[in-house]
């Protein structure tokens, strides 16, 4: 019996279910990785993330080589080359691990093609603590609020351990074409605007693991109380490797209860991360669509490419704002709370629409989650579930002043900044930001 591993966001050995599956029949596994750009359900990647996708698979295909086992890469519609690759291998299995996203409806349609083929499909759970279909209200729907759903997630059986990796793999028998990683062109070329990536981040699955580590190790007991400071270094840095599965949120889960130190706060981030997940499975299309139909009508200002440009840039004379957006240019990252204020700005202050900001984060983020970004986006904007009151508009100088006080991470990415002319007056946009809201409130309250 030969099995077909399917390698998806789950770019890793450790507690990988699909390939402990794979790895006891007889007959080897054939590791598959599929870059689907074509199938409706697919959302093609950013920039930032098809440069980490790359040597993120450069890590894999070493990691497997160890134990004999080639990575197959080929590119197309996955429901179609999973198939031609299943023929080619004469494989009578196929495993992956499940993704909770619009890509359902083409695993599913897949799973359904290759039974009627009589080839055995299975799949296991994914990148997730709890199953989405397990965690409902009194009521048997989903939650719409993230404290409820949290504490419904905490009260259930804790997530099983993570599993080690297979001791022993074995490479099918079969000699199968695969495409040149490089030929797929997913790095930059001219220019190449890479280089901080590089310097910032090391990806794979060894990097992951060694950042967890690190974070539990140095950085932890340091967290509850540094964790808005975006000059302190006591993030653990662990979502590009998330987003990508190059570790799973199992390990992280329990290495960390393991581990000793205090990490509530921590752990509830795990946990919202969990939560955009489960959103995105029972609403799906997140970036297309707001998920509190109430907004459908909100007054967006038309486009303003001047503006948006600057924020973009990083050139709105607001100190942390423009540190943040620089700070993701050159490094593919953005601290938490200065995401959370220049998504504010660029949709409150400018009243320029949320998707288009998100758009910008999909592109230059390399932990841009098909779920985590338009869901942490509307939260801002006030269109998603469980999302900030529209009353809540980040002030940009007063959060410098509260969470960058000496101003070192504004000195670090944007010392210019202060001599900028500031891009719009704060006080003006915010009243303007309250009566659009007002406006849609009002709207609502007469239908």
């Amino acid at each position: 019996m030969t099995a077909l591993i399917w390698f998806r966001d789950d770019l890793r050995l450790t507690d990988n279910a699909a390939l402990r599956a794979g790895s006891a029949d007889s007959g080897g596994i054939v590791a598959l990785y599929v870059l689907d750009e074509e199938s409706p359900e697919m959302r093609p990647l950013g920039g930032a993330a098809r440069w980490w996708l790359h040597e993120s698979l450069s890590r894999l295909r070493e990691s497997l080589a160890v134990h004999g086992v080639p990575l197959v890469l080929r590119r197309g519609p996955a429901e179609r080359v999973v198939q031609e690759v299943v023929e080619q291998a004469q494989a009578d299995r196929v495993y992956w691990n499940r993704r909770y996203g619009d890509e359902r409806a083409l695993d599913a349609r897949l799973k359904t093609a290759l039974r009627e083929r009589g080839v055995a499909a299975q799949s296991f759970q994914g990148g997730i603590l709890f199953e989405p279909w397990t965690v409902l209200t009194g009521s048997g729907g989903p939650y719409r609020v993230y404290t409820p759903f949290w504490r419904a997630c905490l009260a259930a059986p804790s997530p099983a351990p993570p599993e080690p990796a297979p001791e022993r793999l074995r490479a099918s028998d079969a000699t199968l074409v695969s495409d040149v990683l490089e030929h797929w062109e997913l790095q930059p070329t001219s220019p190449d605007w890479a280089g901080g990536l590089a310097e910032r981040w090391e990806p794979g699955e060894e990097a992951a693991l060694a950042k967890l580590d690190r974070f539990l190790t140095e950085r932890a007991a340091g967290y509850e109380a540094g964790r808005d400071t975006p000059a302190l270094d006591v993030g653990s840095e662990l979502s590009p490797h998330l987003r990508w599965g190059e570790i799973s949120p199992r390990t992280v889960w329990h290495r960390t209860l393991e581990s000793g130190v205090s990490a509530g706060g921590f752990l509830s981030e795990l946990g919202w991360r969990e939560f955009a997940s489960y959103t995105a499975f029972h609403n799906g299309r997140l970036h297309e669509r707001g998920l509190n139909a109430q907004y459908d009508g909100f007054p967006w200002r038309a486009y303003d490419s001047h503006a948006v440009g600057a924020w973009r840039r990083g050139e709105t004379g607001f100190g942390l704002v423009d540190a943040g957006m620089r700070e993701l240019w050159q490094t593919g990252f953005m601290h938490n709370r200065v995401r959370m204020v220049a998504a504010s700005f660029l949709t409150k202050n400018l009243l320029t629409d949320w998707r288009v900001g998100e758009a910008w984060f999909w592109d230059t983020l390399v932990d841009a989650d098909a779920a985590s970004n338009p869901f942490n986006w509307q939260w801002v904007a006030g269109c998603g579930v469980d999302a900030a009151p529209y009353f809540r508009i980040f002030n940009p100088a007063t959060q410098q002043k509260k969470f960058d006080a000496s101003g070192e991470y504004v000195d670090r990415w944007a010392p210019e900044s202060i001599m900028l002319p500031e891009l719009v007056d704060l006080r003006e946009t915010r009243l303007r930001a309250l009566a659009a809201y007002e406006s849609i409130r009002g709207a609502s309250r007469e239908r």
